[in-house]
């Protein structure tokens, strides 16, 4: 090829990028013009619909435009990451992943619907917090080292429900069972609110929640709070230890949510829902609704996010074949 070609290649193919980046931002300006969607990889009524309904308002607010919930719950999450993957890419559909589906699912199932990394542009990690371990209050425990002796007496007769294989608060309880040697029998749900259902019921004994699926029910003694699952106390939870420092030292297992869209979302829409996702989390009103369920807002960039989902990879991947948890 003769220089001359070369330079009018170089020209068209720089032509073609700034009128995509044209294009862009034209169309982000008038985003949206339309409802968003909202995926939510679980049914109804857990920890992430308490906190994410009253984001949404704020988030309808800010981009004119109504956000709907759209539930997807089942297969620990993957349904509605899958149905979230497939979407067009135009930020009409965003979804709020969870630690289980964005680093759990990747080294538990062998043949996931979808890539964590490659199937989703990242816009923002949106906050953390931890699981609290409750018990029913028929099982005759008040402290994390009274459950580990009773569990050592009792090998597989304490039940603990989770929000399914893989979730979370599934791992959680791996976590504490490798740590301390003890057998319990796991009882998986599809999704928190009818695991919850299920201790409320005595159908199991034991239970990691998150802070906004069980409070209601800690304050009102109809479940027993013994311990929450970061290493930090939460500020909220002044009267609640952290595990680690309950009798299982090195003990950490908290949940983070992210929010993303299908891949080839354009980035000036993802700014655009970065930005306006920060500034709701900065909202004193919102933030504080997040810090009383005990989850501490975060807000970072896009690549921030990237980075982090692919650390938590790692992480959890040694995590779950320590535990030797698989399904295919």
């Amino acid at each position: 090829m003769t220089v001359k070609p070369l330079l009018h290649s170089m020209l068209v193919v720089s032509l073609c990028v700034a009128g995509i980046v044209a294009w862009q931002r034209a169309y982000a300006q008038s985003y949206p013009t339309k409802p968003v969607r909202l995926v939510i990889p679980y049914p109804a009524g857990g920890g992430t619909d308490i906190i994410m309904r009253p984001f949404v308002q704020h988030l309808a607010e800010r981009l004119g435009q109504p956000v709907v919930i759209d539930n997807r719950g089942g297969g620990g999450g993957s349904i509605g990451m899958e149905a979230a993957a497939r979407a067009t890419p135009d930020g009409y559909t965003i979804v709020m992943a969870l630690t289980a589906q964005l680093a759990v699912n990747p080294a538990l199932y062998k043949n996931l619907p979808y890539d964590p990394v490659k199937d989703f542009t990242p816009i923002t990690l949106f906050a953390d917090g931890p699981y609290v371990l409750v018990v029913h209050p028929s099982l005759p425990v008040k402290s994390v080292q009274e459950l580990v002796e009773l569990a050592r007496k009792r090998p597989n007769e304490i039940t603990y429900g989770s929000a399914g294989s893989g979730s979370g608060a599934h791992l959680a309880a791996e976590r504490l069972k490798i740590m301390t040697g003890i057998r319990m029998l796991h009882i998986p749900y599809k999704g928190g609110g009818p695991a919850l259902t299920g201790l409320l019921s005595g159908e199991v004994q034991v239970l990691f929640p998150t802070w906004a699926e069980g409070r209601g029910f800690i304050k009102e003694g109809r479940i027993r709070a013994l311990g929450v699952t970061t290493a930090m106390r939460p500020k909220a939870l002044p009267n609640i230890a952290p595990i680690a420092e309950a009798g299982v030292p090195g003990y950490d297992s908290g949940v983070w949510y992210a929010l993303l869209a299908p891949a080839g979302t354009p980035r000036a829409i993802i700014d655009r829902l970065n930005r306006e996702t920060i500034i709701v989390l900065n909202n004193p009103e919102y933030s504080k609704l997040l810090v009383e369920q005990a989850i501490e807002p975060i807000g970072s960039t896009s690549e921030e996010l990237t980075q982090h989902i692919k650390r938590e990879l790692d992480k959890w991947a040694k995590m779950v074949k320590d535990a030797g948890v698989r399904i295919d």
